[in-house]
């Protein structure tokens, strides 16, 4: 009998990740106290993309500290229970699933984030790190905020940086376009602040659902469906002790708090997925009132690594390629590369139907994932998860002078550098054979063979 893929397993959460990512020794285990101002990223910093990282003792703090879980696509890939180059299509397929037949959640009184109260509200016991030298405090970065409309109480589901200032506080960054900045603009009109929770070392299922990009994601929808389908079931969520919206059941820790209307404090700077810091600015103000957690808890945090081009290109990939393949044919795959931050490169395959279909691709991935500052299509000989091999075809297929396609004054990511007052420039190189393939374009091909037949000294 064929074994349930981790996800699908009665009690999945992210003890049942680490505890697999240990057996399959995709985990290291660090016993050495360290500190969680710098040391822990830059130990963790050399594990990336490896493996994850847990650190059992965490100088001045009770609870250990998890990192790592999106760094590597292959572990990914088999929590979910899927070939690597499937990931973006199970997440894609979820998405459907859930507009077609949203799967509501289920709240409970209690839960295992609920197992424990602190006493007296303070961040300052939380392991929160510092991360990179320059960064402007401890930083929550990879928590799931939950809030609710104003208007019709649908919930959204979405991840923030926050910056923690003191025992109850924290600054926090709000995207423009965010569906949780809608929210609490129109909290802030009426003077009031908006209730959220912030659920800290959730499975990933719930992770992923809060990183789907609004084009897919409605502001009217409720995107913990899009967990429910990954799940297989409802997800569990549970009730709090003093905001009206719920964190998810099998959190490590749960804050309670709300955004504050009309103030605004500094935040930053923060290393961000750019590889620059996020500037400092005055900023939204989160007040803390109640942090609950289970008996033994696990702090999580991530690196503004791989661990946001993973989690994030992954659900763009999927979102650009639904998109992009409703309005051109023979699209076969999409790569949000790291050197992209996950964000700003997207590599297009295309199988050609006709000749133009690999121009109309680049526009159409611009249109679909607006935060690309640059698409690259290549014909479907091409591995797009090889830089060798996309750079292989711009330096035979590519010619400058024909094939780019430059515009100007398009809305762009502002937590990119080069985008000024929301707007950038982008281009789009045509790195594609002339269709029908000419001779002169066949790819050198050798014979395939199963090297294990082999015996080697």
């Amino acid at each position: 009998m064929e074994q349930l893929a981790l996800i699908k397993q009665k009690g999945f959460d992210l003890q049942k990740c680490i505890a697999f990512l240990q057996q399959s020794n995709k985990l290291v285990t660090v016993e050495n106290s360290v500190n969680a101002h710098y040391e822990l990223a830059g130990v963790a910093r050399e594990f990336e993309g490896k493996q994850a990282v847990l650190f059992n003792q965490v100088a001045g703090y009770d609870y250990p500290v998890f990192t790592g879980l999106y760094s590597n696509r292959n572990a990914l890939a088999e929590i979910f229970g899927c070939p690597v180059k499937e990931l973006p299509f199970l997440f894609s397929e979820a998405v459907a699933a859930w507009q077609k037949d949203p799967i509501a959640p289920v709240v409970l009184d209690r839960g295992p984030a609920t197992e424990a109260v602190m006493d007296g509200v303070d961040l300052g016991r939380l392991p929160v790190p510092i991360h990179a030298l320059g960064d402007g405090g401890p930083y929550l970065d990879c928590s799931v905020v939950i809030a609710k409309d104003p208007d019709t109480g649908v919930r959204n589901l979405s991840i923030h940086r926050m910056m923690v200032t003191g025992p109850q506080r924290m600054t926090m960054l709000m995207d423009t376009g965010r569906h949780l900045r809608d929210y609490y603009e129109r909290a802030e009109r009426r003077g009031q602040p908006l209730e959220i929770t912030i659920s800290n070392g959730i499975d990933p299922s719930v992770y992923i659902a809060a990183v789907v990009p609004g084009s897919a994601a409605p502001i009217d929808t409720d995107e913990l469906g899009i967990a429910s389908a990954l799940l297989g079931r409802s997800v569990e969520l549970v009730r709090s002790r003093t905001v009206d919206v719920e964190g998810v059941a099998n959190a490590q820790f749960i804050i309670e708090a709300e955004i504050l209307p009309h103030v605004r404090e500094e935040e930053g700077p923060f290393a961000e997925v750019a590889g620059y810091y996020g500037k400092q600015d005055k900023r939204w103000v989160v007040n803390v009132k109640s942090i609950s957690h289970r008996k033994a808890p696990i702090f999580q945090t991530l690196l503004p690594g791989k661990e946001v081009f993973n989690s994030v290109g992954l659900m763009g990939e999927a979102n650009i390629f639904n998109l992009v393949s409703r309005q051109v044919p023979g699209i076969t795959g999409v790569h949000l590369t790291h050197g992209g931050g996950g964000f700003y490169h997207a590599v297009v395959q295309i199988k050609k139907v006709y000749e133009g279909t690999q121009r109309n691709a680049i526009l159409a991935a611009m249109a679909a994932f607006p935060s690309l500052k640059q698409v690259i299509v290549v014909d479907d000989d091409v591995d797009i998860y090889n830089a060798e091999d996309v750079e292989w075809a711009m330096c035979t297929r590519f010619n400058p002078e024909t094939d780019t396609i430059l515009v100007t004054k398009a809305f762009g990511h502002e937590l990119n550098p080069v985008t000024k007052n929301g707007l950038t420039a982008k281009i789009g190189f045509d790195a594609t054979a002339p269709y029908p393939i000419p001779k002169e374009y066949e790819r050198v091909k050798f014979q395939a063979v199963d090297i294990t037949k082999y015996q080697f000294k």
